[in-house]
């Protein structure tokens, strides 16, 4: 063990001595975060920093239980920082101020929502009437957010309609109610779940820290780990890159020869990696901290998502030079998964705007499921809300380690 910390730490001291290692970790990372929250204004010196008054409109031609209430939640309390609801009865004239650049997005509610939810006695049955949302394809943090707010809140419906059915299912199992009461039964529960306090409380947007004080979403917040994220692919591919070129300049076979074992460089030189990976992380995070203001959100969790992103992004980095031969190999190939994991993950425009295939497609990279992560605990999440995105990249991590240690042992690579 004392032998795989040694390697590891000369490793991250070297890292940290190469200018041109430094630049691409930590400068270009930070200088393009401070550049694109120049451009959206987040340091224009405006007392409220972030994202506020997002400008939406509501169309309520469902004027029911849930379709009130869905209006509601965006008159909250809770959400008068965040979002501008405006209400309208016409969908052309709406749709137009999306189109004109004047709303982010419009919300419509439509006719029998409530009923395909909860039916009334003497109701057909039919599919569950679908909350339509049009969106302003320029601006895409302020989609992300209403698509949030009309997730959790549809979520929560549906999980309400799925009570009813089983409550339901049950009490005509039991023989307590007769068919035909069925479905005045559901709509009493639907409408008790509905109308209960504890339901209310439910559909609501959590908008306090530990310490009680209020949360707006900050751009910054979004940015500053995407841009991180992007830049952690090209540290585990140099490297990885660093592997082959000791081994071409014989630094690595006269290792080889002392008492240390092939096992134990290679577990060197990718906690090397590691450490690299998580303190060039740390230092972006503490920085952003420091200058910005940034509130990243619960510190164990950031630290935790940090440990799990750097070891998902260093499993890609052991693939990529367990692949290649030489040195500049894995220097192209770095540069060129950087970029693509970079637009796959969402750190230039925010997945929401992309279509079902890509944000699938987008789940192959640590990037995608790191800013999940980092999003959550910056709109008030805590570990226990992280946890998908930890076990995706810990799976991520354990697979391709596991696929480049089969690579390096056929190759040979650390056999002299």
């Amino acid at each position: 063990m004392k032998k795989i910390f040694l390697i590891g730490w000369k490793d991250v001291r070297l890292a940290f001595r190469d200018r041109a290692a430094l630049i691409l970790m930590l400068l270009a990372p930070f200088a393009l975060t401070v550049g694109m929250g120049a451009v959206t204004g987040r340091f224009s010196g405006s007392s409220s920093s972030g994202i506020s008054n997002i400008p939406i409109v509501v169309i309520n031609q469902d004027g029911e239980r849930l379709g009130n209430a869905l209006v509601e939640l965006f008159q909250s309390k809770d959400l008068s920082g965040l979002v501008k609801p405006t209400l309208s009865t016409d969908i052309a004239a709406a749709r137009k101020l999306v189109d004109d650049d004047k709303a982010a997005a419009v919300v419509i509610v439509p006719v029998g929502f409530t009923r395909s939810i909860i039916p009334a006695a003497g109701d057909v049955p039919g599919g569950v009437v679908q909350v339509q949302l049009y969106t302003n394809p320029t601006a895409p943090t302020s989609v992300g957010i209403i698509k949030t707010i009309l997730e959790d809140f549809l979520g929560l419906v549906e999980t309400g309609r799925v009570s009813g059915n089983v409550a339901v299912s049950e009490l005509l199992k039991h023989g307590l109610i007769q068919v035909s009461q069925a479905a005045q039964v559901g709509e009493q529960i639907g409408t008790s779940q509905a109308d209960s306090p504890e339901q209310n409380a439910l559909i609501q947007l959590n908008s306090t820290t530990n310490s009680g004080a209020a949360i707006s979403f900050d751009t910054l917040a979004y940015m500053a780990p995407g841009m991180a994220l992007m830049f952690l692919m090209f540290t585990v591919s140099n490297g990885g890159r660093s592997l082959l070129a000791e081994r071409g300049l014989g630094t690595l076979p006269r290792l080889l020869v002392t008492p240390t074992s092939g096992a134990q460089i290679l577990a060197g030189k990718v906690f090397g990696i590691f450490l690299t990976g998580v303190a060039q992380m740390l230092i972006l995070i503490l920085s952003s901290t420091l200058f910005f203001q940034l509130k990243w959100g619960d510190p164990w969790g950031v630290l935790i998502l940090v440990l799990a992103a750097v070891f998902g992004a260093a499993g890609w980095g052991m693939i990529l030079t367990a692949l290649a031969k030489t040195p500049g190999q894995v220097g192209a190939a770095g540069s060129a998964l950087m970029l693509i994991f970079g637009i796959l993950g969402g750190t230039f425009v925010s997945l929401d705007n992309f279509p079902d295939w890509f944000r699938t497609l987008s789940k192959i990279t640590p990037n995608a499921w790191g800013l999940d992560g980092f999003s959550t605990l910056a709109m008030g999440g805590t570990l226990a809300d992280i946890g998908e995105p930890l076990l995706a990249l810990l799976v991520m991590g354990g697979l391709l380690f596991g696929a480049a240690l089969l690579l390096f042992n056929r190759k040979g690579l650390m056999q002299g």
